[in-house]
């Protein structure tokens, strides 16, 4: 568990700014396609000096576990140019990334 965990970290420390990925894709990129919801459980208790803003769910919705809850993840998101909705959620398809592919941007 320890090597998927350091997995998660150095990965997530390596999302650019204004950009995201989900819990679901860190946990595959990681080895384990299936664990996304052990990625929430070290957002949550993991580093807290990691950009943990930029993980949000499969819909593109915003954790209410975050420090602040949803709006303290819109606050932080939006200090990087995401635009969040309303409803606390973004459109996934204009801020996710990808490792290792060009960004388009």
């Amino acid at each position: 568990m320890s090597g998927f965990k350091d997995r998660v970290y150095e990965l997530v420390d390596a999302i650019p700014r204004g950009r995201v990925m989900t819990y679901g894709q860190i946990a595959a990129l990681c080895g384990q396609p299936r664990a996304a919801r052990i990625v929430g459980g070290l957002a949550h208790f993991g580093p807290p000096d990691l950009p943990w803003q930029r993980v949000v769910n499969v819909q593109g919705g915003l954790a209410s576990g975050y420090y602040g809850g949803k709006a303290g993840h819109k606050t932080d998101l939006e200090k990087e140019g995401v635009v969040v909705s309303g409803d606390y959620s973004i459109k996934l398809e204009d801020y996710l990334w990808h490792p290792g592919l060009a960004d388009s941007r």
